[in-house]
């Protein structure tokens, strides 16, 4: 198992099971960086949690998947919070993202490579890459607006980013 996804594991079973926050007691040099990060849980093949920040938002990596493990776990508004019978049914995945960056069309995005931001004013929705049933651009655009509530008539800026998956 990833020293990422380790952490991510060690801190929703300690803090699902006693409300405590396990920290590290070493740091990898992956740990030490600054990145966005989205931790992702599944039971069985299905979703049941992701949050995570697509901008660095603490001091380093740990920080970014100790903070989005705990949110993935029991702030996910999708799901209820996870209770300490399904921990040992959680499959865990964390994806480190590089910066995104504007494109200017369709043609330099691929939903298998690449996440997608698309922005409309104050208006932002975020998919990750290389996710089972999203096989266009199109439907990643779509999925995009939608999380986000932009209309599909209304102009928008396309951002991409790569991940660095670990499971």
């Amino acid at each position: 198992m990833h020293p990422l996804v380790k952490l991510a594991k060690e801190t929703i079973e300690s803090y699902v099971r006693d409300r405590t926050i396990p920290r590290p007691k070493e740091l990898t040099p992956e740990m030490m960086e600054r990145a966005g990060v989205f931790v992702s849980l599944k039971v069985g093949g299905l979703l049941r949690g992701c949050i995570g920040t697509y901008e660095p938002a603490k001091a380093n990596v740990a920080e970014e998947v100790i903070t989005n493990a705990i949110s993935s776990a029991t702030r996910d508004p999708r799901f209820p919070p996870v209770t300490p019978g399904e921990l040992a049914e959680l499959d865990y995945s964390v994806d480190v993202l590089t910066t995104p960056e504007p494109v200017a069309g369709e043609a330099e995005l691929d939903p298998k490579r690449y996440g997608l931001i698309v922005e409309s004013g104050a208006r932002k929705g975020l998919l990750l890459p290389d996710l089972e049933g999203v096989d266009s651009v199109a439907r990643q655009i779509e999925i995009c607006r939608s999380k986000a509530g932009i209309l599909p008539h209304q102009p928008v800026q396309l951002y991409r980013f790569e991940v660095k998956r670990y499971i």
